[in-house]
């Protein structure tokens, strides 16, 4: 139904785009900057909150084709349902979003207390949702609706001062030739690309996906990387723009779950969706509470990172009622509470010793309760002199706060309100200079022996090392995952008060047909070998005995976990390695 153009018919946009292209790029981009602190990602750092739009021909089936209920994620229709690309084509002619309103979508946006939008230009299904010259298979070529929503879009958030940001799939369902041939397909991504950076005013971010596909390599990325920033040098691009999904681009994209602590030398931004699926689906009625996705932007506001929440508008263009009503009332508890949020930096508490967490501006640290304890919040181990402590919500009343001493610690003690917030009551406790800890209170090395000279280490508390694993939780995992590559591995620092020989074990899950690898664990020039057996699935957990370690002395010990071969799709799920003294 719909035809791709080939890039050698197109050379007379080389002149239009000529023009737009040197107002944007007039100046050559420092590709070597560093994003935690470049000006460019200024905006990114402070603002904390946005909001992901999956919107495209997925939302005409909403999860059903021939009268069935497809499984899975709703914009993944084509590939879980198998559909043939001319059947899913005739979706086009059935997408006329009559009731679309950017200026609508963009008022959501902020009333939720969201800074920035990200929207799929492209998703995997080829479909673009842009004006492009380079393809007939686009809603202003081949729907009934004609317009190009990305315009009006960009429109309405610059009106509202909210961030206008692409999503766009490298892989591309509907361009099979990607796998056979993939230089002109190459060449029809970028020239799109041009197309985005040169037709729509300042982008925030490129947010690519899909770049697992098999022709996609890290140089292709590190060359995209650098084609766009020349279109735009103030452009942030995300990780997923190299073949890896750890240290390419500007910075990381935990997808659906939060890290269980700050990602240690990069921006990160957790995106997740508010219910099961990114695109919509009309089956789909799992709806996270307002007071869920709040503590979820706080939670991760105290680990230094941003939150990108997804909501999927149907096709008629309407971003569903359940979404808005639950983004409204996030946003009226940052109206209050904003503060504490937009541009604060990361918690001095890496575990936290209440039910809440904390986050930092200037000589402020800011408390948010999620729920009060019998005796107040206790505080262990902060260092400076306190001046005030309050609520943001003056309609809260009072904070009785006293600083009391625990032998040689520094203790405060806050005291609930009258009227404690449903979500979170945020106090800002005024300090004379920037808050600080001392490291036991910190949480400090995250493997100290217990009393009976136990070392437990966890995934949570991981260093994680490479391109691929990462922490992941929820659905029975709270582990390391998405360990596919053997060069990755991870680490703990120790505090060793009770030198000796210890019994290594190690808890960890793998599908079965994927076992085989083979590891060490290390403790400064000690080692000891194990190896995975399929346990039967990813959250089903054993601990293997794998032989004993020997640490002589006292002090800081890296111990690590190695894969020294990774014969299946990956190399386990981990989930703890524990070292247990052993009686001579």
């Amino acid at each position: 139904m719909c035809k791709t153009v080939a890039l050698a018919g197109v050379s007379f946009l080389a002149g239009a785009m000529a023009l737009a292209s040197a107002a944007l790029a007039a100046e050559t981009p420092d590709l070597k900057d560093d994003p935690l602190t470049s000006p460019r990602t200024a905006w990114f750092r402070e603002a904390k909150f946005g909001m992901f739009i999956h919107w495209g021909l997925y939302a005409v089936p909403a999860g059903v084709y021939k009268g069935k209920e497809i499984g899975g994620i709703g914009e993944w229709i084509m590939n879980n349902a198998k559909i043939p690309i001319p059947e899913y084509e005739k979706y086009a002619a059935e997408f006329n979003p009559v009731k679309f309103d950017a200026r609508e979508w963009a008022r959501v946006a902020k009333a939720a207390g969201m800074r920035y939008m990200v929207i799929t230009s492209k998703h995997h299904d080829g479909f673009c949702m842009f004006d492009s010259k380079l393809t007939d298979y686009s809603i202003t070529k081949a729907t009934p609706f004609k317009r190009d929503p990305m315009k009006e879009l960009a429109a309405a958030c610059k009106d509202a001062g909210l961030k206008f940001c692409f999503y766009h799939s490298i892989m591309d369902w509907h361009r099979p030739d990607q796998n056979t041939n993939f230089t002109p397909y190459h060449e029809y991504m970028k020239g799109q690309l041009k197309e985005l950076l040169t037709q729509y005013g300042p982008i925030g971010i490129l947010w690519f996906d899909g770049q697992w596909i098999g022709p996609w390599d890290r140089k292709k990325g590190e060359d995209l990387y650098a084609y766009v920033r020349g279109l735009q040098p103030g452009l942030i691009v995300n990780n997923r723009v190299g073949k890896s999904t750890r240290q390419d681009g500007d910075y990381e994209t935990p997808e659906q779950n939060i890290p269980a602590g700050a990602i240690q030398g990069r921006l990160w931004e957790t995106c997740m969706t508010l219910n099961d699926t990114w695109g919509f689906k009309t089956s789909d009625h799992h709806w996270k509470s307002a007071a869920d996705l709040a503590r979820k932007l706080i939670d991760i506001a105290s680990k230094g990172g941003n939150f990108l929440l997804n909501v999927g508008p149907t096709a008629e263009g309407v971003i569903p009622p359940e979404s808005v009503e639950r983004l409204a009332a996030v946003g009226q508890w940052l109206k209050t509470n904003g503060d504490a949020v937009y541009g604060a930096a990361l918690s001095p508490y890496r575990k936290h010793p209440f039910d809440g967490r904390c986050t930092v501006k200037g000589n402020t640290l800011y408390v948010h309760v999620f729920k009060w304890p019998e005796g107040g919040v206790n505080l262990p181990g902060l260092l400076g002199e306190v001046k005030d402590a309050a609520p943001l919500d003056k309609a809260a009343g009072a904070v009785k706060w006293e600083m009391k001493k625990e032998g040689e610690r520094q203790v405060l003690v806050l005291q609930a309100p009258e009227k404690p917030d449903a979500i979170a009551t945020v106090v800002a406790v005024t300090f004379k200079a920037p808050p600080a800890l001392d490291e036991a209170a910190s949480g400090g090395l995250p493997g100290r022996q217990a009393a009976d000279g136990t070392i437990a280490l966890r995934a949570a508390d991981a260093a994680v090392h490479g391109d691929t694993a990462q922490y992941e939780s929820g659905d029975g995992k709270d582990n390391i995952g998405f360990w596919t590559r053997k060069e990755d591995w991870v680490s703990w620092d120790v505090a060793v008060t009770k030198p000796g020989t210890f019994a290594v074990e190690v808890t960890y899950a793998c599908a079965d047909g994927t076992g085989g690898s083979e590891y060490v664990v290390s403790a400064g020039d000690q080692q000891v070998a194990g190896k995975v057996e399929a346990t039967g699935g990813w959250a089903s957990f054993r601990t293997d005995k794998i032989g004993r370690l020997a640490i002589g002395k006292t002090g800081k010990v890296a111990i690590a976990l190695k894969p020294k071969t990774k014969p299946g799709f990956a190399v386990m799920n981990l989930k703890a390695v524990d070292l247990k003294p052993v009686k001579e």
